[in-house]
């Protein structure tokens, strides 16, 4: 499965705007962990890892910042600066956050809850396990 950049529901209202995610709607999971990323500093990167079983869905709240995928072989790169757009994630997916605004705020939702177990840090192994 490739990531893909899901268009999330917008409802434009002179007095703010709304959107949101629905599990069974734009997610292909259950919604097990929702966690964010925020305050980071300029030239710093978030990620740096794959998973082995977590699927995400990532959004940028506010702000912006590039997510780079790497399925062993291709590398996909997705720009998000719009709240009602989200990129899904699917598992094996090495990924990248970087290019983070100011103020930025990235928010993720994961099918998994946390396991240190489910994280692969080493990107030659990472390609290593995607060629079993």
């Amino acid at each position: 499965m490739n990531p893909v950049l899901i268009d999330l529901p917008k409802f434009l209202d002179r007095r703010g705007n709304l959107s949101f995610i629905e599990e069974d709607s734009q997610l292909p999971f259950k919604i097990r962990r929702v966690y964010w990323i925020y305050d980071v500093p300029g030239g710093e990167l978030r990620g740096g890892h794959a998973f082995r079983e977590t699927e995400e869905m990532i959004v940028a709240l506010s702000g912006s910042f590039d997510v780079v995928l790497h399925d062993g072989v291709r590398e996909y790169r997705f720009y998000l600066n719009r709240s009602y757009y989200g990129v899904f994630v699917p598992k094996m997916m090495w990924r990248m956050l970087e290019n983070f605004s100011t103020n930025s705020l990235a928010l993720i939702i994961a099918s998994t809850y946390y396991d240190e177990d489910d994280y692969i840090r080493d990107f030659e192994e990472f390609k290593k396990l995607k060629t079993q």
